[in-house]
């Protein structure tokens, strides 16, 4: 029943997945500048160390489109990508939470040097405005009150994370066997 479900779930999701990327680089020109000429190759978001208790997740591969935009491989990704961007998953929630709080995570880029270079200044420098596209369905009073209460989410949850962090870290330290 689990693996109907995700069967049906999956492709939906990637595809609103790549919709949303696309809808960030096509925000800004500059994203789509830097694509393009990297046209009819593929790229893979490769997701590593994934808890085997939960369900595999779905296969994210992209092909760069001439208009600098990126088209789902589909369920079967892409076989060779030109490019792989391993993520470590190993902790779901904590990864969630970080990217939430608006930390990019770390990952390894490996496959076509230009094209690693193209993406990982993509990684690094492209945000999505949501108060932009909040202010363009509610208007620009209710898109700044949702704003601020993002901001203020925003700000606690990263707090939140650097209490974790810590914590974790004291424990950790705590438990790890002293050498004497």
């Amino acid at each position: 029943m689990l693996h109907s479900l995700q069967a049906l779930l999956a492709p939906a999701l990637s595809e609103r997945l790549t919709l949303v990327i696309n809808h960030v680089l096509a925000g800004e020109a500059v994203a789509t500048d830097k694509l393009r000429p990297h046209a009819g190759r593929t790229l893979a978001l490769v997701i590593t160390a994934w808890p085997k208790l939960l369900p595999p997740p779905p296969s994210l591969a992209w092909r760069v489109t001439p208009a600098g935009l990126l088209e789902w491989c589909g369920m079967e990704g892409a076989p060779a990508p030109d490019l792989a961007v391993l993520l470590d998953a190993a902790n779901p929630a904590l990864l969630v939470a970080r990217m939430l709080a608006g930390e990019v995570p770390p990952v390894q880029i490996d496959g076509d040097a230009q094209l690693a270079g193209d993406v990982n200044w993509l990684i690094q420098n492209l945000r999505w405005d949501v108060a932009a596209d909040l202010e363009r369905f509610f208007g620009p009073t209710v898109a700044q009150q949702l704003a601020r209460i993002g901001s203020v989410l925003g700000r606690a949850l990263r707090a939140a994370l650097k209490v974790a962090t810590g914590a974790a870290a004291s424990i950790g330290e705590r438990l790890r066997p002293r050498g004497g």
